[in-house]
This record gives structure tokens, sequence and C-alpha cells, in this order.
């Protein structure tokens, strides 16, 4: 255990550069509520639940992060800020990960299985990303910001976008599906433009003949 808080110690300094000092560093929320986590869990994991929810409510109540005491999660760990962030029960966290405020590892299933994420080691998570179902993120992977996903992501990408999609692997642009930019509802609203566009022009051409015929007949 003494390991672990080292390594959460030291992922401060490695991932906030507005820690400065020692002293600044005591006050993190992000920190207490890892330590605190990692009480609960040690009770939890030795069949004492109850004493377990207890420290990880008072944890909740101190900090504003919701760590369930049954998640798993290595050394290295860092929430920045962390206001609002969830994480489930059966999530496994992998070593040196990074979360923001806001992030939720949450589930999709009332059963009683795994059911929430897993992340490999070196993963961020930006602020406000939802990463949920009992999926798996590989090492190195990158969530952006307010992302969703909902489906498993390889090593070493980059992910963005509402549900979230690879654009990223190997520091390679991935080429999206169907030729899609990153913004799916504007293209539906170019393709309809474009198709309004189309019966409007039609119309137009309807209304020439039907002029023209109109002329014909007045002449005869």
């Amino acid at each position: 255990m003494f390991d672990n808080f080292r390594a959460d110690w030291n992922a401060v300094f490695i991932n906030d550069p507005a820690a400065r000092n020692f002293w600044e560093v005591l006050t993190y929320a992000g920190l207490h509520a890892i330590v605190w986590h990692r009480v609960a869990h040690f009770l939890w994991r030795h069949n004492m639940k109850f004493a377990a929810r207890l420290v990880s409510q008072a944890n909740r109540f101190v900090t504003g992060i919701e760590i369930h005491p049954g998640a798993t999660i290595s050394k290295g760990f860092f929430i920045d800020h962390g206001m609002g962030v969830v994480i489930g029960e059966t999530a496994e966290v992998g070593e040196n990960c990074l979360l923001y405020h806001g992030v939720t590892l949450g589930g999709v299933s009332l059963e009683k299985k795994k059911r929430h994420p897993t992340l490999g080691n070196n993963v961020v998570v930006g602020a406000g990303a939802k990463v949920l179902g009992a999926i798996k993120l590989g090492d190195n992977v990158q969530v952006g910001a307010n992302a969703v996903v909902v489906k498993d992501v390889p090593a070493n990408s980059v992910v963005v976008g509402i549900p979230g999609r690879v654009v990223m692997q190997d520091g390679v642009r991935v080429p999206l599906s169907h030729g899609r930019d990153l913004d799916p509802e504007m293209d539906i609203i170019r393709s309809l433009m474009l198709r309004i566009e189309e019966l409007e022009h039609q119309v137009q051409k309807v209304g020439k003949v039907e002029k023209g015929d109109n002329d014909v007949s007045a002449s005869v």
C-alpha cells in the first residue's frame, strides 16, 4: 500500500504543473480521494462491506468524488480537480491513469456481473467524458472532453465525439467510415440543405414549364 501511495503522490507532480510543493499537494482532493479509496477497497476485499461503504461515503462527502469501494485502481492514479467524478464497482483502472473532473466510469447493465470499464495503463480521460459498459480501453488511450465511449478502444488511440470514435491510432489519423467528418449532425444538416436546394430548382423548372404552356394557350 505504501508503494501505491508514493506512486499516487508522485502522479500529482507529474500531471499537474500547478503542484508546487509538499504542503499544497496535501490539500488536493484528488489525492485525498484515492488514499481513502485504497482504505475502503482494503476493507471491501476483507469482507467488511459496511465499513468500506462508510469510508467511501465520507470520501464522497468531503471530496465530491464517488469511487465505489469495489473498484480496482492501480498505482500512479490521479484525479485533477475531481469534482463530479464517478467510478463504478467493477471498474478496473491500470497504472498511471489520469482523470479530469466530471468523468464517469459507469455501467449500462443491471446484472450482477462485470459491467464497468477496464482502463489500461497511461490512459487519460478528459473532463466530462463518459466511459460506459464492460468495455476495454487499451494502454495510452486518450479520451477527449465530453466524449461518450461505449465500445472497446485499441491501444495508442485518441477518441472523441458522441458516440466516441477513434480519430488517431499510433500517431496516424484514422479515416472515418463513409467519409464522415467529426460532426455527423452537421453532415445530416448539409444533406438536408442540398436536398432542399434540389427540390427548389425542380419546383422552379416546373413553374417555368407551366408558365410557358399558359402563354402558348393564351396566344392561340
